[in-house]
């Protein structure tokens, strides 16, 4: 079309409606020049310009400029290609399939009676597609076996249907979308009607339960497929060689990813069902099994565990290489005071190991009951004593009291022989391997071996109260000592401090305690060569993170990846020593 004939029509429909071309300029926000230039076929416009000097006059675009326009046809094709191809975008951002092309949709559909059909049909099939969605995920959790396949057909289904659509618009300008809805009518008179029902199935699709989002600590929400690209740059920029995440909402794992190497320098990729070193994480599990055999009636809380015993401890012929010999405390004056209840909140006045003692004796550092002070020698103690009182080894009571129970099939206090086929080695800060340790006797403190799979089964159990009574775990999550020290290790644990009151840090039975705006939180953590683990429960709310990694650089990401994911920012994770990698 030549640039008279818009000029011609501009200005017929100019003098129609009475405007002068100041006027028509003063309603739009094209100038009076610009105007001038167009109706003395000077310019060839935009098609933006031309939809504006439209809409101020009343008319349609094509009144102005005829639609079979060769400049419009390369327009049409690249807004056709829009309209289309956008929808896929929804795969990485819950409903942008059905949103993009209908601000596109309405964006364009008067400039071209192309784009108000191809829009509508698009918008019509993704609605669709939501709907499907949901219900294949309905399908997947009533339906046995089928809904399975329904459920991971339905996306691929989908997205081919959209490849080929826009193969096909790219071609010959035409699209089929099958099974769509007839949401939006073609014909011009229902689209008020139509996008009524648009809204409607929108209303839907939003009301539907989102399984791709995360709910956090304080109520904000977080994309699974962003926390899977924040775990995957963490563990890049710190050297993390593996790495097992799950997230808890409404007490069950809604979120679990593994990334990295089970083995980094053979390129072994680290799984679910991978055998890893629990560390201190044991002493969680220790816990439960304890408070289970409380309520068993076989000891107390609070009555001293030498009492049960018909002969001191000290007396007894060590049955282990190194861990039930007493023979130490043969002339401590103080350890006979010690009760299962300062074992598990770490007030015994042991030192952590024995080894680290100056002589390499074991020894009580002052009145127990009265200090915190972290102690895997506090574990063991009531472990042997336990051991005695029931005739049955570490090992033997928590198969029958946790592992079988839960389900926890790959979990132990000691290597087993099938671990062989399937374990983690421990990764130094270089990346180099530690040797796999696989002669440890049965610790409750520290001997743990499990998998990502089996400590999600435990900590559900623990989030829903399993296993033990309800009123035992009010006691377990209970603060029974409060902590002032700088730190949990190393010279701040001399330092006293208030830096922690605004969380009121404290010690369980077994747990760490802290407050936050949210409800309490209980932790535990898990320290050892290649190996270090953090996990939080917030049982009020349901929610909690374990993770579990096979790298010295491991604890360098768990103040920001704690942060993201839960919005966690109440762990104290300087008193942890949990310093970030980017410091």
């Amino acid at each position: 079309m030549s640039n008279q004939s818009l000029a011609d029509r501009l200005r017929y429909q100019r003098k129609i409606k009475g405007f002068s071309q100041e006027e028509l300029s003063n309603k739009t926000s094209v100038t009076v020049r610009t105007i001038q230039r167009i109706e003395n076929a000077e310019v060839n416009p935009h098609l933006n310009t031309i939809k504006l000097l439209a809409v101020a006059l009343e008319v349609e675009v094509g009144d102005l400029l005829p639609i079979d326009d060769p400049k419009v046809e390369t327009v049409k094709k690249k807004w056709l290609l829009l309209i289309h191809a956008t929808p896929l975008l929804g795969i990485f951002m819950p409903l942008f399939n059905i949103l993009i092309p209908l601000f596109l949709w309405i964006h364009k559909r008067e400039d071209n009676p192309i784009y108000n059909t191809h829009g509508i049909k698009v918008i019509n099939f993704q609605i669709t597609a939501a709907i499907l969605a949901v219900l294949s995920f309905v399908s997947l959790v009533t339906i046995e076996k089928w809904g399975f396949f329904l459920f991971i057909l339905t996306v691929p289904i989908c997205v081919g249907i959209v490849i080929c659509n826009i193969i096909y618009v790219l071609r010959a300008d035409k699209c089929y979308y099958p099974f769509s809805l007839p949401f939006l009518k073609i014909k011009k008179r229902h689209t008020a009607d139509s996008i009524a029902l648009l809204l409607v199935a929108l209303s839907f699709v939003q009301c539907a339960p989102d399984h791709a989002t995360i709910e956090r600590l304080d109520g904000s929400t977080v994309a699974k497929d962003s926390i899977t690209m924040k775990i995957n740059q963490l563990t890049e920029d710190a050297q993390v060689q593996g790495m097992a995440v799950a997230i808890f909402n409404s007490k069950q794992p809604v979120y679990q990813h593994l990334s990295g190497y089970k083995d980094a320098p053979q390129k072994l990729a680290l799984t679910d069902s991978t055998n890893m070193y629990g560390a201190s994480l044991s002493k969680a599990v220790f816990s439960v099994l304890v408070m289970k055999m409380i309520e068993d009636s076989i000891i107390d809380l609070d009555t001293p565990l030498e009492s049960y015993l018909p002969k001191k401890l000290h007396e007894y012929t060590p049955q282990t290489r190194w861990h039930d010999d007493f023979s130490d405390l043969k002339d401590d004056s103080l350890y006979h005071l010690i009760t299962a209840r300062m074992c598990l909140t770490h007030t015994t006045s042991f030192a952590n190991s024995r080894g680290m003692e100056s002589d390499h004796k074991l020894k009580t550092h002052g009145t127990p009951g009265t200090t915190y002070s972290y102690s895997g020698e506090g574990f063991i103690y009531l472990q042997v004593v336990l051991e005695k009182l029931t005739g049955k080894g570490l090992e033997q009571l928590a198969q029958e009291i946790i592992f079988q129970p839960l389900g926890m099939n790959k979990s132990s206090y000691e290597w087993k022989p099938r671990f062989d086929k399937d374990f983690a080695y421990g990764h130094q800060t270089n990346g180099k391997t530690y040797p796999k340790d696989k002669d440890n006797e049965p610790r409750g403190g520290s001997t743990l071996e499990t998998t990502a799979e089996d400590y999600v089964k435990f900590l559900t159990a623990v989030l829903n109260q399993k296993i033990i009574h309800p009123s035992s775990y009010e006691e377990i999550f209970r603060p029974q000592i409060r902590i002032r020290s700088l730190t949990q290790f190393g010279e701040g644990t001399a330092t006293s401090t208030d830096k922690y009151d605004d969380i009121n840090l404290s010690y369980g039975l077994g747990w760490g305690y802290l407050e936050t705006p949210y409800g309490i939180g209980l932790f535990k953590e898990g320290h050892g060569n290649g190996f270090q683990h953090y996990s939080i429960l917030f049982p009020e709310s349901g929610k909690g993170v374990l993770i579990l990694t096979n790298s010295d650089n491991g604890e360098s990401i768990f103040k920001e990846l704690l942060a993201y994911t839960m919005a966690d920012t109440y762990t104290p994770w300087e008193w942890e020593n949990y310093i970030p990698y980017s410091h």
